[in-house]
């Protein structure tokens, strides 16, 4: 008896253990796949069965790997717990992780990509990044890889945590939030639902759809992995993507869509029925008027291209008028304008000649309600315009731009040309009352060097007998010598006085003929250098002349005043400083070339950079209008230098100086 119940009981322990390794077989045959219903667009239902893109797609990974698939329905907060319970019946879950953070649980590689954006109520401003959240209440799905994302991180907003991202929604709706962070997808399924809801921001931030599984199912997610690569390999991985994900595409619930189409279908097929009928009546209709629309539309189309071809050209004129034209209301919109510097008449930098501000709005008023035209000089940045505004109608204005800066610079030119002219008059006389003194100078130091050579000698005789008597503190003998030093230092400044006058007498008198005369080029030289003494006295000039001196015919007046306008260029391109002292800084040569006088001037300034060069015979260029340069030297040189049948060449480079070089016709005396 004892025998037959130790063979039961190993009976039914060996049943237990057969039972149990069956139980154990058939569960490592099965894969458990928990879905979350609300997480579209991974998972639907219709008519109570489960379909979607994880659905399909764990199915072919169960006929690839030979398992079954088993599909239970959780909450994703059950789905988190579940993952992350090694003891849990749920296998495999499908979540989204962001592209920069990896999960520390093992997950298959990734099956489709989304990204997650800022949604906001309509009309709430652009989310341009995760600055702009600064202050607000944000709604952050717990668990979500949105959540995963800022975790660790500082956030300037106010976190809002929810269970789903409807109830987010839900909450933004009733403006308890200020703007929803969620999944691309999700959001597209939510949105139809919450038209007052809006996509407010670009993606903030990119994630992956995983499988995502417990440690303890690492080999079965190398199955999955492997599944997954088989299928991506055959093409069938892209067909589902096309399916389910399809680029601009919205899965929807079946029922709803069929019944909505029925409903649609009724409906064309009443319209349709009803155009029928209106559309044999119409057609009746149309016959009659499609003859006399014919004929109509001929006349207009006639009418339309006269019109076209005329409006064309009127506005190919207005077009082409370098000048701005603008056409105002009374309200000041502009109604026409052909765009040519329209926009300085808002600009609150033009202004009247006198410094008065300008406004459009209070001008038009006023010229239009007084019934008056407008005619002022305007200024903008040192350029100088005129407008002009005239009245069309009694509601209408138009208005004139024209610039007139070049008008302006001839106009001061010539105001400058004529106190010049006054200044070379009013020279000529000074230079006429400084020459009688000078001459009264020049007479008196004459005489008293001649009283002195005969002082001399009484001097020597008085001192023998007063050996103590002084002259000006200093004995005879050295007094003397001073003295006679003196006079010599007073005629030789009264000498270069009366030269200098004479040069400057010379240089101002007008040009009141155009027969020129044989002149030395040294002595235009020479004359030019003590004019300009006073600006060349601290520098080092060098001059080499051409003995005898070439011979050219012109005007002397005219070449000196080519040649000091050169010196003072060298002048104000010059820049002294110690190292720089002692080295050459303008060089005057004159020599013969062939048939040619050259004049050449060499200086050691900053010299001038390409654009510079090319530009600096136009009249009104120059580089020191800050300092008060005309631009008007250079180009009345160029124009003397013509007149001379000569030509200029000029060489300069940055830093190296410059070199002009004068080529004159060369005269023979005879």
């Amino acid at each position: 008896m004892k025998k037959l119940v130790n063979i039961i009981c190993t009976l039914s322990l060996f049943g237990f253990a057969f039972f149990a390794l069956a139980v154990c077989a058939q569960e490592n045959q099965t894969i458990v796949f928990g879905v979350h219903s609300k997480t579209a667009p991974l998972e639907w239902r219709n008519n109570g069965v489960d379909q979607g893109f994880n659905v399909e797609l764990m199915a072919r990974i169960g006929q690839i790997t030979g398992k079954r698939i088993k599909v239970r329905r959780k909450t994703f907060q059950q789905l988190l717990a579940d993952v992350h319970n090694p003891d849990s019946l749920i296998d495999v879950i499908a979540v989204v992780s962001p592209v920069t953070v990896e999960r520390v649980l093992s997950q298959s590689d990734p099956i489709y990509a989304t990204h997650a954006k800022a949604y906001t109520l309509q009309g709430k401003s652009f989310i341009n990044g995760w600055h702009d959240l600064k202050g607000k209440r944000v709604a952050i799905k717990k668990g979500a890889f949105v959540d995963i994302y800022i975790s660790g991180q500082a956030q300037d907003f106010e976190r809002v945590d929810v269970d789903l991202y409807e109830t987010g929604f839900q909450l933004l709706i009733k403006q308890q939030v200020d703007v929803v962070i969620a999944e691309n997808f999700v959001a597209r399924r939510l949105m139809p639902l919450y038209p007052s809801v809006r996509s407010s921001s670009d993606p903030l931030m990119y994630g992956a759809f995983n499988f995502v599984s417990n440690h303890k199912n690492a080999m079965l997610m190398e199955q999955i992995n492997a599944a997954i690569r088989q299928l991506k390999l055959s093409g069938e991985y892209d067909r589902l993507v096309n399916k389910w994900f399809g680029t601009g595409r919205e899965k929807v619930d079946l029922n709803s869509a069929q019944q909505r189409l029925l409903s649609l279908a009724i409906l064309i097929s009443l319209i349709s029925a009803i155009g029928m009928i209106l559309t044999g009546y119409i057609s009746l209709s149309l016959r009659k008027r499609t003859k006399a629309l014919k004929l109509e539309l001929t006349q207009r189309k006639k009418a339309e291209t006269a019109i076209s071809e005329l409006s064309k050209q009127f506005q190919a004129v207005l077009d082409g008028i370098p000048h701005g034209v603008t056409l105002f209301n009374r309200a000041g919109e502009c109604l026409w304008s052909n765009d040519n510097n329209n926009d300085l008449l808002n600009n609150p930098d033009f202004h009247y000649l006198d410094g008065q501000p300008f406004d459009l709005s209070s001008t038009l008023f006023e010229a239009i309600n007084n019934n008056k035209s407008i005619i002022a000089d305007m200024v903008i940045h040192k350029q100088y315009w005129q407008l002009q505004l005239h009245l069309i109608g009694s509601e209408q204005a138009v208005i004139l731009l024209e610039e007139t800066t070049e008008q302006q610079q001839l106009r001061q030119a010539n105001d400058e040309a004529s106190r010049l002219a006054s200044l070379g008059e009013l020279s000529a006389g000074i230079a006429h009352e400084i020459n009688n003194p000078t001459g009264i100078i020049v007479h008196a130091i004459a005489f008293i060097n001649d009283a002195l050579a005969d002082l001399s000698v009484a001097a020597n005789h008085y001192q023998q007998q007063n050996p103590f008597w002084n002259i000006a503190g200093l004995t005879p003998t050295p007094a003397m010598d001073e003295l006679k030093l003196s006079g010599q230092s007073i005629m030789d400044g009264a000498e270069r006085i009366s030269r200098i006058v004479c040069d400057l007498k010379r240089y101002a008198l007008p040009t009141v003929s155009d027969e020129y005369q044989l002149i030395q080029l040294n002595e235009v030289v020479q004359a030019s250098l003590r004019l300009t003494a006073n600006q060349i006295k601290n520098l080092k000039v060098v001059t080499h002349l051409q003995n005898p001196s070439p011979t050219i015919k012109g005007d002397e007046q005219q070449l000196n005043q080519v040649l000091i306008n050169l010196i003072q260029n060298a002048c104000h391109a010059i820049v002294l400083d110690a190292t720089t002292y002692d080295d050459q800084h303008l060089s005057i040569s004159t020599s013969i070339e062939q048939q040619f006088a050259c004049l050449t001037v060499t200086d050691k300034g900053q010299g001038m950079d390409q654009a510079t060069l090319q530009r600096i015979t136009e009249p009104f260029f120059t580089t020191r209008r800050s300092s008060g340069g005309s631009g008007l030297g250079l180009s009345v040189c160029s124009r003397i230098i013509k007149q001379h049948q000569a030509k200029m060449q000029i060489k300069s480079r940055i830093g190296q100086g410059t070199t002009v070089i004068i080529r004159f016709p060369l005269e023979s005396e005879t």
